[in-house]
C-alpha cells in the first residue's frame, strides 16, 4: 500500500515539519535560485510550478516517492501493452490510437498500430466524402450538419475539441479551422433530457443532417434513446429508408448496429483497450471532428498527443511534464490535505477543458480500494472544477482568495486565436486577458497583509477585510498558441497526469464501477414508471396509486418523491419532434 512506503512517510513528516508549515510562498518566491530551478519545458509547452508550497526536499522526497512506488515500471507496462487494468482484464492503451505509421504497439501479442491506421484511414474517407459533397443525404443534399449522440466518454472529450478548435483563424494560412468548418454545423446530444434533444435538432433541416452514434456495446440507455429519437425525428420527415444515408456509428457491437438500421459499412470500430473517457482519439472524437473540421487538422491534433506521450514514457522524473503534475497533485491533495483542484485557462476557447478533465481525472482515481482491492488509508482522488479566466475571477476566486486553499493550474497561451487591438487603447485585448493570467498566481501566492493595508493608509477596521493570506499554490502553463496541436498536447499531459497520481496511489484508473449502481436501481424505477403510467391511463385514483406505491421495494422517501412526481406529471406533453 502506498502509505506504507517509506518515501510516503518521509513526505508525511516532512509535509507537517516548520520546513513547509512555517514557510510562507512570498518568502519562497524570493529566494532566485530556488524559483528559477522550478520550471520544465517541452515542445513548446512551458510548465513553472515555483508557486507550489515545495522545497528542494520537497521535490527529492517526491521522486523518491516515485521511484519507490514502481512509476517508470508502471508507465512502462503501459505503453507495453500490459493488462494493467486487472479488474477488467484489458490493456490500456490509448496511446496507440495516436501512433504514427512507424510507431508498435502491441496488445495480447499483436501489433494494434495497422488496424488503428486502417480505421483512421477509414475516417478520412469519410470524412472527406461528406465534407466535398460525394456523399449525400438520403434527398440529395450535402450533409452540413452533425449531431454527435454519446455520453460520458463519448461526448466530454470530442465536446472539448470542438470548442478548442471553434474560433481558431491563425494556425493556418487559410484561417485555420474557423475557415475549414465555414457551412458546417456540429452539435453533440449528450443529456437523455428531452430538453437536450431540442436544443440538438433545433433549427436542422433532416435533409442535410448526419447523425454518429457513439456507443461502444450499443447498449447505453440515455445514448441508445437518443438515437431511437433522432432516428425517429429522420424517419417522419425523411421516410425509414434514410437512415442509413442520415446515421452512422462508433461502435465495436456490429450486429446491433445494423438491427438498428446502420449500413455496416457506416460502421467506425475502437477497441476495448480503449477506456470511454481516454476516447477522443479514436473514432469517439475523430468521426464528428473530422467531419467539422477536415483531417488535416485531426492529423495535427493526434501529433499534439502523440508529443507528450513520447515524452512521458522517455523523460526522466525532474524534467517530465506529466510526472511533475501528478507528484505536485499527490502533495496538494496526500501531504498538505487540498482535496480539490480548479483549471483556469486563459482562453474561452478552453470553455469546456475543465469539464472533459474533470471525468478524466474524477472517474479514473476516485476509488476507495487500491488495485488489490484493499481499503486504502486516505482519501484519494481530487475535487475538479473550472471555468476560463477571466469569468472565474468574478465567480469562485473569492473563495481562493479568502476562503479555502484550492490548487489551481493556470493555463495561458502567448497568442490569441483571435486578435483585437483598438486604436486608443493600452494593450490588445489578449493583453488584457493575459494580464490577469500573470497577475493571478502571484496575488494567490503573496496575497497581502494587514500591515501592508494599514501602511497605505487603509483604516485597520476595513484591513481587516481586504486582507489576503496568500499562501496559495498554483502551476502557471504557457503555451506558444492554441491550435490542434496544442489542443492534443493539452488532452495527453492531462490524461498522463492522471495516471502517474494512480500509479503512486497503486489505484486501477481504468475502471469505473461506480458509475454502475445508480444505472441499476434506475432500471427499477424506470420500470415501476411504466407500470404506473399504465395505471393512471387506465383511470387509478390518487388513493390506489399511493397504495401501489407502497407496496414496492423503495424507501419510504423515495415511495413519496415517487407518488408526488406521478400525480404532478399525468398528462404528458405531446411530442416536440
Amino acid at each position: 500500500m502506498a502509505q506504507n512506503l517509506n518515501a510516503w512517510k518521509a513526505l508525511r513528516a516532512h509535509a507537517g515539519s516548520d520546513k513547509i508549515q512555517s514557510v510562507h510562498l512570498r518568502d519562497l518566491l524570493a529566494d532566485q535560485t530556488r524559483t528559477a530551478s522550478l520550471c520544465a519545458e517541452y515542445d513548446g509547452v512551458l510548465l513553472d510550478y515555483s508557486r507550489q508550497r515545495v522545497t528542494d526536499e520537497t521535490m527529492n522526497l517526491l521522486f523518491d516517492l516515485a521511484h519507490e512506488a514502481g512509476l517508470k515500471s508502471k508507465i512502462d507496462k503501459m505503453f507495453a501493452g500490459e493488462h494493467i487494468n486487472v479488474t477488467e482484464d484489458r490493456a490500456v492503451m490509448h496511446v496507440a490510437l495516436r501512433a504514427d505509421k512507424s510507431d508498435t504497439y502491441i496488445v495480447d501479442g499483436e501489433d494494434v498500430v495497422p488496424q488503428v491506421i486502417q480505421v483512421r484511414d477509414k475516417i478520412k474517407a469519410f470524412a472527406e466524402a461528406v465534407r466535398s459533397g460525394h456523399f449525400r443525404g438520403h434527398t440529395g443534399k450535402p450533409l452540413v450538419n452533425v449531431v454527435a449522440i454519446g455520453i460520458g466518454g463519448s461526448f466530454l472529450g470530442a465536446q472539448f475539441v470542438h470548442e478548442a478548435l471553434r474560433s481558431d483563424t491563425t494556425s493556418t494560412p487559410d484561417g485555420g479551422a474557423s475557415a475549414a468548418a465555414k457551412g458546417r454545423t456540429l452539435r453533440f446530444l449528450a443529456n437523455v433530457d428531452p430538453v437536450d434533444v431540442s436544443r440538438a435538432i433545433v433549427g436542422l433541416d433532416p435533409e442535410e443532417t448526419l447523425v454518429v452514434v457513439i456507443s461502444k456495446t450499443f447498449t447505453t440507455s440515455e445514448t441508445m434513446l437518443n438515437a431511437r429519437t433522432l432516428r425517429q425525428w429522420i424517419v417522419s420527415k425523411l421516410g425509414p429508408d434514410a437512415v442509413s444515408k442520415h446515421m452512422v456509428a462508433c461502435s465495436t457491437a456490429v450486429d446491433k448496429v445494423k438491427a438498428f438500421g446502420i449500413n455496416e459499412s457506416n460502421i467506425f470500430p475502437f477497441w476495448d483497450w480503449v477506456g470511454g473517457r481516454y476516447s477522443v482519439t479514436s473514432a469517439v472524437g475523430l468521426v464528428p471532428l473530422s467531419l467539422q473540421y477536415g483531417w488535416s487538422f485531426m492529423e495535427s491534433f493526434l501529433a499534439g498527443c502523440r508529443s507528450i506521450d513520447k515524452h512521458f514514457v522517455k523523460a526522466e522524473f525532474k524534467s517530465n511534464l506529466p510526472v511533475l503534475l501528478g507528484l505536485l497533485g499527490i502533495w496538494n491533495s496526500s501531504f498538505l490535505g487540498l482535496p480539490c483542484r480548479a483549471i483556469a485557462p486563459y482562453s474561452q476557447a478552453l470553455v469546456d477543458f475543465a469539464n472533459h478533465i474533470q471525468q478524466v481525472d474524477m472517474e479514473s482515481n476516485g476509488k476507495a480500494v487500491d488495485i488489490n482491492g484493499e481499503p486504502l488509508a486516505f482519501q484519494a482522488g481530487e475535487i475538479d472544477f473550472g471555468q476560463p479566466g477571466t469569468n472565474g475571477q468574478h465567480s469562485f476566486y473569492q473563495l481562493f482568495h479568502q476562503g479555502r486553499v484550492v490548487p489551481v493550474d493556470f493555463i495561458g497561451f502567448a497568442n490569441s486565436q483571435f486578435n483585437v487591438e483598438m486604436k486608443g487603447e493600452p494593450v490588445s485585448n489578449h493583453d488584457e486577458l493575459m494580464s490577469n493570467f500573470f497577475a493571478q498566481p502571484d496575488a494567490l501566492a503573496v496575497g497581502q497583509s494587514f500591515a501592508e493595508l494599514t501602511s497605505k493608509g487603509v483604516p485597520p477596521t476595513l484591513a481587516k477585510h481586504k486582507a489576503m493570506p496568500g499562501n496559495r499554490p498554483s502551476n502557471v502553463i504557457l503555451l506558444p498558441k492554441l491550435g490542434a496541436y496544442e489542443a492534443g498536447q493539452l488532452l495527453a499531459l492531462y490524461e498522463h497526469r492522471t495516471a502517474v497520481q494512480g500509479f503512486i496511489w497503486n489505484l486501477n484508473s481504468f475502471d469505473q464501477f461506480g458509475v454502475e449502481l445508480g444505472k441499476v436501481l434506475a432500471v427499477s424505477v424506470r420500470n415501476v414508471l411504466k407500470d404506473s403510467r399504465g395505471k393512471l391511463a387506465n383511470g387509478i385514483a390518487d388513493s390506489e396509486l399511493d397504495q401501489a406505491i407502497r407496496s414496492l421495494p423503495f424507501n419510504v422517501s423515495t415511495q413519496r418523491l415517487l407518488a408526488r412526481y406521478l400525480k404532478m406529471s399525468k398528462i404528458p406533453a405531446p411530442s416536440q419532434l
